[in-house]
């Protein structure tokens, strides 16, 4: 192994092992706990080797927000396998409020406003174009029109995420909070089946 290919290895495995230790921090203590120099102790560097990796606290947390997309997009397309079109639907709604269930921390970064909007959306677009596939594949099924597309999955991930958010109050929960996202998503789907039939259209009569 040549020394530059041994150097690259382990600014890797350095940068693996930051990432690692500032996800292990967000998701137990939150992100007011996550800092250069906590993060720096954990992983016993001194703080300028992981200045080197990442100029701030703000970028390591926009590498966790990558790292959370990721993590649903693997999600997403597991639930994209159904045979069933409206099984993927429904399977896609109870993944992502399973998610903020679990990773309450990272999917509160993942969303929040101090994160730069562009950034956000920019590392969120993956997980958005599967879900903006499973509703062509549906609407195509279906037979449904949908006149603005994009509003239509803006709709369905707006609702998936209030709902998500509505899963950390304690009397909901994430588990009621899982099947209030189908029932909702559902809700939406059958209302458009529906629209496109007052409209003349030949929607499939399926039920959902």
């Amino acid at each position: 192994m040549s020394t530059s290919t041994r150097r690259a290895r382990e600014r890797a495995n350095t940068r693996e092992r930051i990432i690692e230790a500032a996800l292990h921090v967000l998701e137990t203590e939150g992100v007011a706990a996550l800092t250069i120099r906590r993060i720096a102790t954990d992983v016993e560097y001194s703080a300028p080797v992981v200045y080197q990796h990442f100029a701030n606290k703000d970028a390591l947390v926009l590498e966790l927000v990558a790292y959370g997309h990721r993590l649903m997009l693997t999600e997403f397309r597991r639930a994209a396998q159904e045979s069933d079109t409206d099984q993927r639907m429904m399977r896609i709604a109870s993944q992502y409020v399973r998610f903020a269930g679990e990773h309450p921390h990272l999917f509160q970064v993942m969303n929040d406003p101090v994160v730069d909007a562009d950034e956000r959306r920019r590392l969120a677009e993956p997980v958005v174009d599967v879900l903006k596939e499973l509703l062509t594949t549906w609407s195509a099924a279906h037979d449904v029109v949908l006149a603005d597309f994009d509003q239509a999955c803006e709709i369905l991930w707006g609702t998936l995420y209030g709902i998500a958010s509505l899963g950390y109050l304690g009397n909901v929960g994430s588990d009621r909070a899982r099947r209030l996202a189908e029932l909702a998503l559902r809700a939406i789907l059958l209302g458009w089946q529906a629209e496109a039939l007052a409209n003349g259209r030949p929607a499939s009569s399926q039920v959902l």
